[in-house]
């Protein structure tokens, strides 16, 4: 099962540079829930943005997956993807997909399930989420707090 997570503002916007550009701690306790000790998928920018935040700490997953166009770099700890499409057409496990843009980008078509987060308003940024055929999911599940929406869409079989 391909799952994927991400939050989003009003506008589809996912980051600004390697960084989210807000900062809601019950949104990252929420994402932190769903996949701490899990096997993900990232791309390279993600993780190395993600080392910046856990400096000398692990990362709080089970198995990474890495994902890059750069078949020369080998990240210690991690399964390298250099084929992203022939990979998400051969996963048979969990996995959940964590980013960047590009990822989610090339991922959407394999999803199974959508945990999004709704955030709030309008923000800057540069980085935005591909616009989604909700046609091909239904709203599995929802809640509501002052800042965010958070939601889980299901693949319609």
């Amino acid at each position: 099962m391909i799952n994927m997570i991400w939050a989003m503002d009003e506008n589809n916007l996912v980051g600004k540079g390697d960084r989210i550009p807000w900062h809601i701690k019950e949104d990252l306790l929420y994402y932190k829930s769903k996949t701490k000790g899990q096997t993900v998928l990232m791309g390279d920018t993600t993780y190395f943005s993600l080392k910046g935040y856990y400096k000398d700490k692990p990362l709080p997953y089970g198995k990474i997956y890495v994902a890059t166009i750069d078949k020369s770099l080998v990240i210690d700890g991690c399964e390298m993807v250099y084929d992203i499409i022939s990979f998400l057409k051969r996963v048979d496990f969990d996995l959940w997909v964590v980013g960047g843009a590009t990822i989610y980008k090339l991922s959407l078509p394999y999803a199974d399930r959508l945990y999004i987060s709704f955030v709030k308003g309008t923000h800057e940024g540069d980085r935005y989420f591909p616009t989604i055929d909700y046609s091909k999911y239904k709203l599995a599940w929802e809640n509501e707090s002052e800042q965010v929406r958070y939601t889980l869409f299901e693949k319609v079989k």
